[in-house]
């Protein structure tokens, strides 16, 4: 099946994409939506990352395998803040779960971003100290090579730089009390920098950081980690893993009933001035 454009006068057919139908199908139904939202033409687009228009085509309709270098051009190009590389690794049978790319991808679309955490630190507020700590732990595990812990840590701070933009996303942060005393890093500098890390951006006016204390017990309704980002359209997706693989949630039912459990559970989470006094509390120890 074909769509029409134009292209300097001429009307050119552009297959239609099938995201479905692999990894590299889906890959390049990313970057043509990615260039369009550029407002860039296939030919624009090859001039500024070395190709042909025609195997910026390839690309788009998934017969082409790009190299990571072209990929990290392209992100350039059409600023997606590592929205394509995220992909690449998807392709590639990376170290992230399936179903993560796509959440990622989203993310940086979100007008509030609402995280939930069991243990640790959620990544988007993780300092990179902390989170090279947890990739070191994996590595020492066998979870992932070396290579694929640095790589995950370097699209964690791509995400990162993501959502520091104008306007800025509303980011509602609740965490479990178990995230402030599971040690990693050996405690010490890496913890307490962390700590230290979350105080300073519930200082910010669009972010807001709770505790859920242990004493919540059954009155907590997530057994595991969550997210839920409400997108410029008025669309709402949730996000959740197991141990094998991301779920990306885009089911208004569902993801309303998320929300409402959410809601519940900023209320009987602890203040944002009593959940700081306690961060703070968990600094100091973690630097006794």
């Amino acid at each position: 099946m074909w769509n029409s454009r134009s292209s300097g006068g001429l009307t050119v057919r552009e297959s239609r994409l099938d995201p479905s139908a692999s990894p590299l199908k889906a890959f390049g139904a990313q970057l043509r939506r990615l260039r369009k939202a550029a407002g860039l033409t296939q030919t624009q687009l090859g001039e500024r990352t070395q190709l042909s228009d025609s195997q910026i085509s390839n690309l788009e309709r998934g017969t082409r395998n790009p190299t990571l270098e072209w990929v990290r051009a392209a992100d350039k190009v059409l600023v997606t803040g590592g929205t394509l590389e995220l992909t690449y690794w998807s392709l590639r049978g990376s170290s992230f779960l399936p179903g993560y790319p796509e959440y990622a991808a989203k993310e940086r679309e979100a007008r509030v971003i609402r995280l939930f955490e069991l243990g640790i630190i959620p990544g988007l507020v993780q300092t990179r100290g902390y989170a090279e700590a947890l990739e070191a732990g994996a590595v020492a595990r066998g979870g992932v090579t070396a290579e694929q812990g640095a790589e995950r840590v370097r699209l964690l701070l791509n995400r990162q730089e993501r959502i520091n933009r104008d306007p800025a996303p509303l980011i509602h942060v609740i965490l479990d009390e178990s995230c402030l005393r599971t040690v990693v890093g050996g405690g010490g500098a890496v913890m307490s920098q962390q700590l230290a890390h979350l105080e300073m951006l519930a200082q910010r006016s669009n972010y807001v950081v709770q505790v859920a204390p242990f004493e919540l017990g059954a009155l907590r309704p997530f057994m595991r980690s969550m997210s839920i980002l409400d997108l410029g359209d008025g669309a709402s997706l949730g996000y959740t893993e197991t141990h094998q693989r991301g779920y990306l949630e885009n089911d208004r039912a569902i993801v309303s009933a998320w929300a409402r459990e959410y809601d519940l559970l900023q209320v009987e989470a602890l203040s944002q001035t009593a959940s700081l006094a306690k961060i703070s509390k968990a600094r100091r120890d973690s630097s006794a």
